[in-house]
């Protein structure tokens, strides 16, 4: 899900929601046929009044040739998306599930180790 504050219209959230996957790719991530990723996007700039008795509404979106504002929203995605799965990964807890399947956590100082060997702070 991303959120944004940036006064955009349906089709640039549309595309600031594809860049999520560019997010996932960074920490080696793919998708497969079933994978179900499923990316959202919205914007909290423009609100409708709810007692408003009009029947339209105005409404200020960023202007699609506007690649100054676009551009660093797109990189934000993109960076926020990686982010938040190296967060994800390093509050993991190992785990043993049906079977006694066991998933064991990655010690955050192994994670900090590769992330530094492969040019990630």
């Amino acid at each position: 899900v991303v959120a944004t504050d940036a006064p955009l219209s349906s089709r640039q959230l549309d595309r600031l929601a594809s860049r999520v996957a560019l997010g996932l790719a960074r920490t080696g991530s793919t998708s497969g046929n079933t994978s179900g990723d499923i990316f959202i996007a919205f914007s909290t700039a423009n609100t409708i009044p709810q007692s408003s008795t009009s029947r339209t509404v105005t409404a200020t979106f960023v202007s699609p040739e506007s690649t100054a504002v676009l551009n660093p929203l797109f990189q934000a995605v993109v960076e926020a998306t990686e982010e938040s799965v190296l967060n994800a990964l390093a509050k993991a807890e190992t785990m043993t599930g049906v079977d006694g399947n066991r998933v064991h956590a990655i010690p955050y100082d192994r994670l900090k180790a590769v992330m530094e060997k492969y040019g990630k702070r």
